[in-house]
């Protein structure tokens, strides 16, 4: 009997300590809970934004030395420019870097300063003696003297250099590859097959990553051994395998390398488009979203190319880029294009939520390379 009743008296203190219990978990679970995910600085930014600021952040504005007004960065919020040689040509290392700090002043939003600084045939710092001893060495070059190795530390030179200036962005580098050797391409490319190029992009895009300058794969989807859409309009007759086989995977490499952008041509690819160059064509970027996976700003090759001037038939270039789905829009008739997408946007054309998802690109973009870190 005694024994009975012992077992009722634990059983209900136990009773009473789980009625006990279960309310105080219920209270430590609330005040407990996992805190919201903290806003960037990117995000807050954007919420204080205008439409005019917002699509201001999705133009990288090619300007050469006799172009550049300072007081439009303000006045039209310029998420960055794109310096061309002539700019360089005339000025040294101080007074280059000095103009480009006043422009960084001049700017609400710190700017993306950019310049095409390959190697080889495309340098348009390092050209000039005033800035090296020699120009930077072509990707085949280099890779013959010394493979990778040579490669990273090229890389990280040529960085270096132009993050003395305040240059953050290095538009490097070329995925592209052909077998033509008397291509327009060629002599921009590493010369080599695929799997070798992939290797190459990775490791650049390694090093730069590193440096904390920005890079840009190019030229999406594959340039292969057409024509210069600079003075032409280029058709790739190439079946859509050719390009999942060969030319994605170079592509594929730097954004699993962690580029943060990816520059997109005017070359009108039959098998993806037959109508618009790659830069216009809402099915190429697609393809880059979808089937590479790619979650970073897209920027287009320059507008005013003739390989793309004249395919927006009736409608304004930029807006035509836009509703593509580019993020950045490279070219000098800033002042027009801005307003058109503006316009585009207040009519309904453009969704504001595009717009949003842009700007928030190339936003956080420059928070990744540290521009934000005082705003």
């Amino acid at each position: 009997m005694k024994k009975w009743i012992m077992a009722i008296a634990a059983f209900v203190i136990l009773a009473g300590a789980v009625l006990f219990l279960v309310p105080q978990a219920h209270k430590a679970s609330v005040g407990t809970s996992a805190p919201a995910a903290r806003t960037s600085r990117a995000e807050k930014i954007l919420k204080s934004m205008t439409l005019e600021e917002k699509v201001g952040q999705m133009f990288l504005v090619c300007v050469s030395n006799s172009t550049i007004n300072r007081e439009d960065i303000a006045s039209y919020h310029l998420g960055g420019y794109l310096f061309f040689a002539d700019f360089f040509k005339e000025r040294d290392k101080e007074t280059a870097k000095a103009a480009i700090i006043s422009y960084q002043e001049a700017a609400a939003v710190p700017m993306l300063m950019a310049a095409d600084e390959e190697g080889g045939t495309v340098v348009r710092v390092s050209k000039f003696p005033a800035y090296r001893q020699s120009p930077f060495a072509s990707p085949q070059e280099l890779y013959k003297k010394g493979g990778l190795d040579r490669i990273r530390e090229d890389t990280a030179k040529k960085s270096d250099l132009l993050l003395s200036l305040g240059i953050n962005v290095n538009l490097a580098p070329v995925c592209d590859m052909t077998e033509d050797k008397n291509s327009f391409i060629y002599s921009r490319t590493l010369g080599q097959d695929k799997e070798k190029t992939a290797d190459y992009i990775s490791a650049v895009i390694g090093v730069m990553n590193e440096k904390q300058i920005g890079s840009a794969l190019k030229h999406f989807p594959g340039y292969g051994g057409n024509a210069d859409t600079h003075t032409d309009i280029v058709t790739d007759d190439r079946p859509y395998e050719t390009f999942v086989s060969e030319d994605f995977l170079p592509f594929k490499a730097g954004i699993d390398a962690g580029a943060p952008c990816v520059l997109v041509s005017h070359n009108i690819v039959k098998c993806m488009d037959k109508d618009k160059p790659a830069s216009l064509s809402k099915r190429v970027h697609e393809i880059l979203r979808t089937e590479l996976g790619f979650s970073g700003v897209i920027v287009t090759d320059d507008l005013s190319m003739d390989g793309a001037a004249d395919y927006s038939q009736d409608e304004n270039i930029a807006v035509a880029a836009v509703l593509a789905g580019n993020d950045l829009l490279c070219t000098s008739n800033y002042k027009d294009q801005i307003s058109a997408v503006c316009q585009a946007v207040e009519s309904g054309k453009i969704p504001m939520e595009q717009i949003d998802g842009s700007a928030l690109r190339v936003l956080k973009w420059k928070e990744a390379l540290g521009l934000l870190d005082k705003q």
